[in-house]
């Protein structure tokens, strides 16, 4: 027998180093999660919804006890009772004198190994659990949904809140069994309860009965997930083309299912009678049987079923099953009530009926005079180059589309609000108490119609009817100070800011420019109830200990009447504030009883809901403008999902409220049952504030997603998948994204006047033709409303690639690209827009814009291009393109080209039609002439090029000027070439 290996003892002074160092680490984790805690806290507090803070909290805690105690306890009970039953004289095998080193190890430090054990293994349950918070909150507050499951008969609250918490429940129970298991054969092992290489026995009768015990637990727990499984079969994925219980799952496996669930029982039965029976050929021949039936019934006859007798006939087998799967994905994504309207089913052939659309036309009074023209998407440039005023202030990428009503007309228009851009400070801006008490706010909203542009001097350009500092115009907000906005950060990280000041103090806050000059400014002091007072010193310890920043022990700036804000991006806010909805990824500010609020909506969704479909949420909200990957939705599984919560922001002082906009919405319910008071009723909303309300878009891509599937309600042609729908790619970006939906106000075919809707079109499966074109409501009367236009399928109407396609190719379109497309100058396309006309036909509008390519170009419009069939128009004006494609007059009541009374001298919209590449046969005078025209007009692109550059806009108006003369002097001359030339 070889002598044990002694273990080496450590120096006292080696002991007292490593305690030093392990207090001083447990001390800074704890005071650093301390001071996150304490700080979230006084930001519940400050907006008032400390209970969400507090439940949130005590739920995670209760978990985090429940399961560490129950893990770490168990666990380390098992492996305690395996000691403690260990043998007492074990025979001296060469295996057993191999362990002497081992049990020589453990036996001084064996309290210290199994309290070790006991709290890795329940802290890591612990940290494990207290994530599925969620799932216990709403497993404890259920609300029934009043419809009940076509197969069991079951409410679908079981499945949707119940489900999941037992499912949660058993994988706990599974891996506190296993790890108890593995924890007792490690230790009958080293303490010679069992013995795998010594003759004669191999188990004591204490490592039999513990381990018999613990294996008939175990098998007892699958028993009862086997009952679980039969309805985890709702969620199936067998049927392919569809979710949810097929025919093979009802037939073949639910009574399967149901017979192992009495072989597990027996097995365990076999198991526990090991106890007294001792001989494990008992609980082995009931395992054997167990997983023999498995095989057998569980997987071998379901496989057979489907192979051969549901896959010859799968259309008519799984006809009622899919009938369960269609049904119920409309209701899950909100779909049930989805109107279909066949549209211009009375067409035959290609060509679309021009009079028929022109008599519609005439007789429109909303649609056309409201075309959109601006392209939010395109103009934040247009607006920074305009409205920007400072450097200091900023316009997010993408702007958004609301309606007003002004002077009695509901109007939609491009709005934005002039936020603080904080990485848009300069170098010798950024300092501490430049970034965090001067810059700390933006001013102003910015609004133009959206059917409009100013036909002045700059030519193309928003009309801005709410503008500059202080703002003026015709939607001007009491407080346009804008305190928490979505470009306050840097690196994406939340930019707080220390304002505020005592009594008579001096204003330190940059406010606005006084008076338009480059030199002076306007100062002030925030006073408003937004942020957390840090006027007592520890607080202001607690902050500079959170943002490691001295600066709140250090600087004047901060003093007894100083507010931190931080958590100052509305959407960050809201999913603060409601941790338990997903928030849409595009905010959008509205002026509501005088004040600027950020508008959001919450979801409230589930991966639960029976027989519906799966998605993934953050790939379904990608489009060409998010970019794949990009959304701001997590990507997380659902398959379910409700609009419930309408959500603002206070731009000033940060107030969140959120109101229930669903409250027939069991989801919804069920949390507001688990954090009451947190959501006002919908009866709380101002008729202001209700009017201002969208339909939202990542709920509208999900669902237009759904219906290019589910507008099918055949089984057999849903089975077939032959009437198939995708979503277009968008065509003006060149891309293999999706085309996002458009907001548009707009009177659609079976409304008596305009409203304000969510659009998109659609195309058939894998081609650029058109099939349906889907609207949904914002209007509060009919909000929620989604509208379904089909149109014929034997008739090939164009869809947005096919339009696109015919703009950039036709010949008086294509030269003018090759014009624009210059050195000094890039095309750009905006949304191409589908509106539909009465009950004849759908229009494509889409605007035409030139971006000087030189540092502070933007776009400006140019042209305007109309698709109605094979007809094509192309003009300065909307009014002169639809001329173009119906005839004289077609146009009159478009409100495109009108041009709003202006200060600034104006001229005619400019006209840029290009030279074509080839010059007539007029001679070497006439082809001298085209040249030295060719020339001007490139001389008047560099000058424009140039003016946007210098932001000179006077010479802007002037290089536009000239390059109208310059290109009717082309004109001209190229007239004058082709008249003198043979057969001209």
């Amino acid at each position: 027998m070889r002598p044990p290996v002694p273990v080496p003892a450590l120096s006292r002074r080696a002991k007292l180093l490593l305690g030093a160092v392990g207090v001083l680490l447990v001390l800074f984790t704890a005071i650093g999660t301390l001071t996150n805690v304490y700080v979230d806290y006084l930001w519940f507090d400050e907006t008032g919804y400390t209970e969400v803070f507090w439940t949130e909290l005590q739920t995670r805690a209760l978990l985090f006890a429940v399961a560490g105690v129950a893990t770490g306890g168990v666990v380390a009970g098992s492996i305690y009772l395996a000691y403690r039953f260990r043998p007492t004289f074990r025979p001296m095998s060469l295996e057993q004198q191999n362990l002497e080193r081992y049990r020589q190890s453990l036996e001084p430090r064996r309290g210290l190994v199994l309290t070790a054990v006991a709290v890795v293994l329940g802290l890591f349950a612990g940290f494990t659990a207290q994530g599925s918070w969620e799932t216990w909150l709403t497993f404890r507050n259920s609300t029934e949904f009043g419809q009940v499951d076509p197969e069991f008969g079951i409410d679908l609250s079981f499945f949707v809140f119940d489900y999941p918490f037992y499912r949660l429940v058993l994988g706990f129970g599974f891996a506190i069994v296993l790890l108890s298991l593995i924890g007792s054969l490690l230790t009958h092992y080293v303490f010679g309860g069992l013995r795998l290489q010594t003759p004669g026995q191999k188990l004591t009768p204490a490592a039999r009965v513990q381990i018999s015990v613990l294996l008939g637990v175990f098998v007892a727990l699958k028993a009862v997930a086997y009952w679980f499984d039969r309805y985890g079969l709702v969620y199936s994925d067998r049927g392919e083309v569809f979710t949810g219980a097929s025919y093979t799952d009802v037939n073949a496996l639910l009574t399967p299912k149901t017979i192992l669930v009495w072989v597990a029982a027996l097995c365990a039965v076999a198991f526990f009678a090991n106890i007294f029976v001792r001989n494990f050929l008992l609980p082995a021949g009931a395992l054997v049987l167990l997983l023999v039936t498995s095989l057998v019934v569980g997987v071998a006859y379901p496989a057979i079923v489907q192979q051969f007798v549901v896959k010859p006939s799968a259309d008519q087998k799984e006809a009622l099953y899919i009938e369960r799967a269609i049904a119920s994905t409309l209701d899950a994504y909100g779909l049930g009530d989805v109107e279909y309207i066949d549209y211009t089913q009375d067409t035959t052939g290609t060509e679309v009926d021009t009079e028929a659309a022109l008599a519609e036309l005439r007789n429109d009074t909303e649609t056309i005079p409201n075309a959109r023209l601006l392209d939010p998407n395109v103009l934040a440039d247009t607006f920074t180059a305009r409205q920007q005023i400072r450097n200091v202030y900023g316009f997010p990428e993408k702007l958004d589309i609301d309606r007003y009503t002004v002077d009695g007309e509901t109007r939609d228009y491009v709005v934005a609000v002039r936020e603080l851009n904080s990485e848009g400070l300069s170098e010798n801006q950024d300092t501490w108490i430049n970034r965090h008490t001067v810059y700390t706010h933006g001013n102003g909203f910015v609004a133009a119609p959206a059917n409009e542009v100013v036909a002045g001097q700059e030519g193309g350009e928003p009309n801005f009817t709410t503008k500059d500092l202080p703002t003026t115009g015709e939607i001007v907000p009491e407080e346009p100070r804008i305190y928490y906005g979505e470009l306050i950060q840097d690196g994406g990280q939340d930019v707080y800011s220390v304002v505020g000041a005592p009594e008579g103090g001096t204003p330190r806050e940059f406010d606005q420019p006084e008076g338009g000059s480059d030199e002076g400014q306007i100062s002030n002091t925030y006073d408003g109830e937004g942020g957390v007072s840090v006027g007592s010193f520890f607080r202001q310890l607690t902050f500079a200990i959170y943002y490691r920043e001295r600066n709140f022990l250090l600087s004047g700036a901060v003093n007894d009447a100083s507010r931190v804000l931080y958590v100052r991006d509305p959407r960050d806010r809201v999913e603060k504030t409601a941790p338990f909805l997903e928030v849409d990824g595009d905010p959008y500010p509205a002026v509501i009883d005088g004040r600027v609020l950020w508008m959001l909506d919450g979801y409230t969704t589930s991966e639960s809901y029976p027989y519906a479909e799966q998605m993934e949420l953050g790939q379904a909200a990608a489009d060409a403008l998010t970019g794949t990957g990009t959304t701001a939705l997590p990507d997380e599984t659902f398959n379910y999902i409700r609009n419930s919560v309408k959500a603002t922001v206070d731009a000033y002082d940060g107030t969140v409220t959120l109101y229930a906009w669903d409250e027939q919405d069991p989801v919804l319910q069920t949390y507001m049952k688990a954090f009451p008071g947190v959501i006002q009723p919908k009866s709380e909303m101002s008729e202001e504030l209700v009017s201002h309300v969208r339909y939202p878009e990542d709920l509208f891509k999900v669902q237009r997603e759904i219906l290019s599937r589910y507008h099918v309600t055949d089984p057999g042609d849903f089975y077939a998948q032959s009437d198939r729908w995708q979503i277009p790619n968008d065509p003006t970006r060149n891309t293999e994204e999706d085309q996002p939906p458009y907001y548009i106000l707009a009177q659609r075919p079976t409304d008596d006047g305009a409203s304000f809707q969510l659009t998109s079109a659609l195309n058939a499966f894998q081609r650029d033709n058109l099939s349906a074109f889907i609207s949904a409501s914002s209007d509060p009367e009919s909000y929620g409303e989604v509208q379904v236009l089909r149109l014929p399928g034997n008739t090939p109407f164009r869809g947005p690639r096919q339009v696109q396609n015919a703009f950039e190719s036709n010949n008086q379109v294509r030269p003018d690209l090759t014009l624009f497309n210059s050195e000094n100058s890039d095309p750009v396309f905006g949304n191409l827009l589908t509106l539909p006309i009465g009950n004849a036909g759908l229009l494509y509008v889409e605007p035409l814009y030139v971006r000087g390519t030189g540092e502070g170009g933007f776009p400006l419009l140019q042209k305007v291009l109309v698709n109605f069939g094979d007809r094509i128009g192309y003009a300065d004006t909307l009014e002169e393109a639809l001329d173009q494609v119906f005839g004289a007059g077609a146009g009159e009541g478009a409100s495109g080209d009108d041009t709003p009374p202006t200060d600034e001298p104006s001229s005619p919209t400019p006209t840029t039609p290009a030279p074509t590449t080839t010059p007539p046969d007029g001679g070497e005078s006439g082809d001298q002439s085209l040249a030295e025209e060719v020339a001007a007009i490139n001389d008047a692109l560099d000058a424009l090029a140039d003016a946007q550059r210098s932001g000179d806009f006077a010479a802007q108006g002037a290089a536009l000027a000239d390059l109208q003369d310059a290109v009717e002097a082309y004109q001209a001359a190229q007239a004058a070439g082709a008249t003198a030339s043979p057969g001209g």
